[in-house]
């Protein structure tokens, strides 16, 4: 399943489920969500203890086992990994943390401008421009070095962990804690979200969508392929809110969106260039933890460390909310807005320093450069007598 025909029609039927999603009982422009369904089965295992998403999500599921079965099938089941898994683990914890501030992922914030949300564009803005700047580190040289052949135990662990997950979503044992009101209390039917997460994952690693992977290409390459996709989701999400009366062109008001600006544009920022850095969106990394790679299997479970270690300690924004008096509350929590500004310069860090030998090289080339036409220079001076 290659090519741009392929990657448009995996776009659309992804924008469609998302809306479905929604219809069926997911929450508002939340029809698939990878950080906050994360998050919610974080705090299902009692990772977290913040009630109001709390929930195993089936679309987790099926996307890991989607993936499985569409590499399987596809003979790309490819057990792999080793590069860098440490710092892997900690781009995905901050990944996610930025994430849960501008409360969602890249794929969420595309379903969000689909539902008319308008804080979502200037979220759209601050994600182009962090992927900007990993493009610029991926010109310097970045690199997290090469994966090498794994094991088979290695490869099967997140689909396995996955299947585990689904045993407890429908026994629903007592130490598994679901909702019963806010975000985590919303949700489709098991089956319906199951299936859905089936479908999207199959569509996903056959098209290679990569919400990161659409802008980054256009800039390295010029190639639009992979941004298909991308218009795709936004276009069927589009359509299909408004003939179910889910579109709404605000900024106040959406549903579990704040509206400060800035901190949308930052966080999403943070969210873009950490995954350039890991070589993929959220969606992408599930996709390829369901082909096999170990490297974006410790990058989920740093998505799900990051998901609890954001509600344990207040860094994830609330929705913003107006009381009938016209006050209006929610948004970044201070320690949100502090945890944004490090990651970003953490990033960075992370960055140059898996950058340094060619910046070393390129300075280095310049100094030389520079002491070549002192020397030049000074040749022609005069002597005086």
């Amino acid at each position: 399943m290659q090519g741009k025909k392929w990657i448009v029609l995996g776009g659309l039927a992804i924008g469609l489920i998302s809306v479905l999603l929604v219809f069926f009982g997911n929450p508002g422009n939340m029809g698939y969500c990878i950080a906050c369904f994360i998050r919610d089965t974080a705090g299902a295992l009692g990772v977290h203890q913040a009630a109001a998403v709390q929930y195993i999500r089936p679309e987790i599921i099926g996307l890991v086992l989607g993936s499985l079965i569409a590499a399987l099938i596809a003979k790309e089941f490819m057990p792999r990994g080793g590069s860098s898994p440490v710092t892997r683990f900690v781009l995905g914890f901050m990944v996610m943390v930025a994430a849960l501030v501008f409360l969602g992922c890249p794929l969420r914030m595309v379903l969000r401008i689909a539902g008319g949300d308008l804080n979502a564009i200037v979220g759209l803005i601050g994600f182009a421009a962090g992927i900007l700047a990993g493009v610029f580190f991926l010109k310097k040289g970045y690199s997290l070095k090469r994966t090498h052949k794994m094991p088979l135990t290695d490869g099967i662990g997140l689909p396995v962990i996955q299947v585990g997950l689904l045993v407890l979503l429908i026994t629903a044992p007592a130490f598994i804690f679901f909702s019963e009101s806010g975000p985590g209390s919303m949700h489709a039917p098991i089956a319906i979200s199951l299936v859905a997460g089936l479908i999207v994952g199959v569509l996903a690693q056959r098209s290679r969508l990569c919400m990161v992977g659409g802008i980054r290409d256009l800039v390295l390459f010029k190639d639009w392929t992979l941004l298909l996709g991308f218009v795709g989701i936004l276009i069927a999400a589009a359509i299909a809110n408004v003939c179910f009366g889910f579109f709404h062109v605000s900024f106040i008001g959406q549903p579990i969106a704040h509206t400060d600006g800035l901190w949308n544009f930052l966080s999403m920022a943070a969210v873009g260039l950490g995954s350039v850095m890991l070589g993929g969106c959220p969606l992408r990394q599930l996709v390829l933890s369901g082909e096999g790679n170990s490297d974006s299997v410790i990058t989920v479970f740093g998505y799900f460390v990051g998901a609890a270690f954001a509600h344990n300690f207040w860094l994830a924004s609330a929705a913003t909310t107006v009381a009938e008096d016209g006050t209006i509350s929610g948004g970044p929590t201070l320690a949100g807005k502090i945890a944004t500004i490090a990651i970003i310069v953490v990033l960075v860090i992370i960055a140059v320093i898996n950058t340094k030998k060619k910046f070393a090289a390129e300075f280095t080339e310049e100094v030389e450069a520079a002491d070549a036409t002192a020397k030049v220079e000074s040749t022609d001076i005069p002597v005086s007598k």
